[in-house]
């Protein structure tokens, strides 16, 4: 497009996303390009622009970030330090988060049958893969789990809902074929908002779960 305004609109996206360090939302973007220009245009004119390059334009949960392309990967792993493998345990936890969130500590050791370590959980949350989501509203008022954007964007997914399906996971080798009959693979859910069951977190949960000092205030 030879529009002045729509090329640099261009630029300036291409700027303001190649210099932050976490993915950039699109709210943040459409603030500041000039009025009246479409922001999901000018994303997707720089992502096929980037599309044969050594760095890709990737969109995660309607954030922008540049990332390595895939097929260009290995040469950086020499200089990356060795990541910390994840447990089987671990895992398998963080495969029932994605799938069934919003999901609670006790659903989770319903669906492994066996418990769940406060560890397990607590690696995931400090890989920062797994958050907080709300408070189930039943007895009890248990705590519910879901993934984070920064899931998403490390294992290379635009939402959740491109995780992969049943058919994909054995054609991937990742199920044997001794699979119950009625075995299925939940639809996660697509956005972030609450669900009917679910209350949101108040400042005094916060403090119970160690994300608040006492007394302390959320930022304004």
């Amino acid at each position: 497009m030879d529009d002045p305004r729509f090329v640099e609109a261009c630029r300036m996206a291409e700027a303001l996303v190649f210099a932050s360090a976490q993915p950039v939302s699109e709210g943040f973007l459409a603030e500041r390009l000039s009025r009246g220009v479409d922001v999901g245009l000018v994303m997707a004119t720089l992502k096929n622009d980037y599309a044969a390059r050594g760095i890709h334009l990737v969109r995660v949960e309607g954030h922008w970030a540049f990332r390595t392309a895939p097929d260009l990967s290995f040469a950086l792993r020499s200089d990356e330090r060795e990541p910390r493998k994840l447990s089987r345990a671990a895992l398998e936890v963080l495969a029932i988060i994605a799938y069934h969130q919003p999901v609670t500590r006790a659903e989770i050791e319903d669906i492994r049958g066996v418990q769940t370590s406060r560890g397990t959980l607590d690696v995931l949350m400090e890989a920062g893969w797994v958050r907080f989501r709300g408070r189930r509203r039943t007895p009890g008022r248990p705590v519910t789990f879901g993934t984070t954007r920064d899931f998403l964007d490390h294992f290379g997914l635009e939402e959740i809902r491109d995780l992969p399906g049943l058919e994909e996971l054995r054609g991937a080798g990742l199920l044997t074929g001794r699979m119950p009959p009625n075995f299925n693979i939940p639809s996660p859910l697509s956005d972030d908002e609450l669900t009917e069951d679910e209350d949101p977190l108040t400042q005094l949960d916060l403090e119970e779960l160690g994300l608040l000092t006492p007394g302390g205030k959320e930022e304004e």
